[in-house]
């Protein structure tokens, strides 16, 4: 038995031997040489200049974008102006003898009368014809007060006076120059000319 409790003896003395003569070092960091700290550097502001390129990129993507759709939307506008543009010229009758608007024509001034509300940098002239029919001095008079009538229809409708004027052809510029009733009825009119 005493053999044994040697043995246990030298066995816990190696073992604490190995523990003492085994501890771990304490190792303290040391700072990065300076050409690591040059390439960390480096590498850092690669990575930043990197992300401002791509940042403007990005901005410059959404102005690109943002242009196209003004864009888009002045082409839209400027078809729309161009429609309305079209709608005010179009052309009104009268009967034989007559410059009473006829009431057929009446939501066409009242569009007109919007339109006008709407862009404000348009004028109209507004010019009054007949058929050939009666004499050139009755046919100039007739003319204006065909077109007088249009202009104060659409005063009435809130159009500055200012954006309107008028003319009279008479007989001059006939849309269709053949004597027949056809002919006489297309001559009887009022054109709207747009000026902006």
């Amino acid at each position: 038995m005493k053999a044994r409790a040697i043995i246990l003896c030298v066995a816990f003395m190696m073992i604490a031997s190995f523990s003492v003569g085994c501890s771990k070092k304490h190792v303290e960091s040391s700072t990065a040489s300076p050409a690591v700290e040059e390439r960390m550097n480096n590498q850092q502001e690669s990575e930043r200049a990197r992300q401002e390129e791509l940042a403007r990129q990005q901005r410059e993507q959404e102005l690109q974008e943002q242009a196209l759709e003004e864009e888009r939307r002045a082409s839209e506008a400027n078809k729309e102006f161009e429609a309305s543009v079209a709608e005010l010229g179009n052309i009104i009758h009268f009967d034989f003898d007559s410059f009473e608007i006829k009431p057929e024509y009446r939501p066409l001034l009242q569009t007109k009368a919007e339109l006008l509300k709407k862009y404000p940098n348009i004028t109209i002239v507004i010019e009054g014809f007949c058929d050939d029919r009666g004499t050139e001095e009755y046919n100039l008079a007739l003319g204006e007060r065909r077109a007088r009538a249009a202009y104060e229809f659409l005063i009435l409708l809130g159009v500055a006076p200012e954006r309107l004027s008028i003319v009279s052809f008479g007989e001059e510029n006939p849309i269709d120059p053949a004597q027949n009733e056809t002919a006489w009825e297309m001559n009887r009119r009022v054109q709207f000319k747009t000026a902006y």
